[in-house]
């Protein structure tokens, strides 16, 4: 599906956003651009600038968002995005809110390419990449719900729907973005991939410290192939090869995610193994336990939470460094691509197609 070609509000350069203003003072362009990523304003609530102007703008800059559905958890912590973008296609996003911090997390495609069987998303297949506009709209929408409840964003994580690495051009687009503008510490974006070893070796090679993300899921060839199967085409030993290369230039910490699997990857076997693959990265690799969100695609369930955590025990005991991630959403179909999937059904305390923006 071809690419948006219309101008929207959050995928113009600064020097773009500047031809739309041709005639007014050139102040108007820093009223402008901090109205949207300095105080995440649209254009009709930036009050520094002549009603007129602001009109015009809302018509000619509209969003690259349409919103289709929104749920809520029940401790209104966690709340789940489903736009529309140019063309049909849809993406998810969610900001989960914590006592320290508030994180988003982003979708870089629209589907995803990889096939890995267990992930909601992989099961619906590829339609589209995301543009810089669309990815970076979706840290603003988020981070104005965050406003409302009196939260500041600080963290983003690449981890919503797609391979962001197969989309780096407008992922680090939307990075530098979200740094240098909406005022962000790279140390605070994390970008994920299931293992394309040419991306991450790009991206080390690109300036900001952003954390680097693996889902690991499994610790040798044979399972992985399975469960991951872009492992064929880079398999485990290169894929840990790249991480410590990127670890050597960036000096941050790696983390592989473990997508919790009741009787597939959760035995102790598997606990030695990744453990193992942790020790050729120490002190720098960190596991994070995710126990699996289930998806009507994929028949086995995840992990019971006792044995999640005897997983983290053993990893512990084997040396390498594990915590089990805080499963938020389950109520609200938050595993990525299943509220695409089921937007019909109302789920959880909210769900609605007005507008919030």
């Amino acid at each position: 599906m071809a690419l948006p070609t219309t101008p929207t509000r959050y995928g113009l350069t600064r020097d773009e956003l500047g031809e739309h203003l041709a005639g007014e003072p050139r102040y108007r362009l820093d009223q402008l651009w901090d109205g949207l990523y300095g105080q995440l304003a649209d254009p009709a609530d930036i009050t520094n600038l002549p009603k007129a102007l602001r009109t015009r703008l809302e018509d000619d800059l509209p969003p690259a968002l349409t919103p289709v559905a929104e749920s809520v958890d029940e401790t209104g912590d966690t709340v789940k995005f489903l736009w529309e973008l140019d063309g049909g296609s849809r993406v998810e996003t969610v900001l989960m809110l914590y006592k320290e911090r508030a994180t988003v997390c982003v979708s870089s495609q629209a589907g995803c390419a990889m096939a890995c069987g267990f992930c909601a998303t992989g099961q619906a297949g590829f339609t589209r990449h995301l543009t810089v506009g669309e990815i970076v709209e979706q840290v603003v929408r988020a981070a104005q719900r965050a406003k409302q409840a009196g939260r500041r964003v600080s963290n983003i994580v690449f981890m919503g729907m797609g391979e962001p690495m197969a989309n780096l051009g407008p992922v680090w687009a939307s990075v530098e973005r979200i740094h240098g503008d909406v005022g962000l510490s790279a140390r605070h974006i994390t970008i994920s991939t299931v293992g394309l070893i040419p991306g991450i070796r790009s991206l080390a090679d690109l300036p900001l410290p952003v954390n680097l993300a693996v889902s690991l899921h499994a610790a040798n060839d044979a399972l992985r192939n399975e469960l991951v199967p872009i492992n064929k085409r880079y398999p485990l030993g290169d894929l840990v090869d790249a991480c410590a290369d990127y670890l050597r230039v960036k000096n941050r910490r790696v983390s592989f995610e473990w997508a919790m699997i009741d009787g597939v990857n959760d035995r102790t076997s598997d606990a030695r193994e990744l453990a193992a693959l942790c020790r050729r990265l120490q002190p720098h690799a960190h596991v994070n336990l995710i126990p699996l969100n289930p998806t009507p695609g994929y028949p086995t369930k995840g992990t019971p939470l006792r044995r999640v955590h005897e997983f983290r025990d053993e990893l512990d005991s084997f040396g390498a460094n594990a915590t089990v991630r805080q499963n938020r959403g389950t109520d609200i179909d938050a595993a990525c691509g299943q509220l695409a999937a089921g937007q019909a059904v109302t789920i959880g305390r909210t769900s609605t197609a007005t507008p919030t923006t």
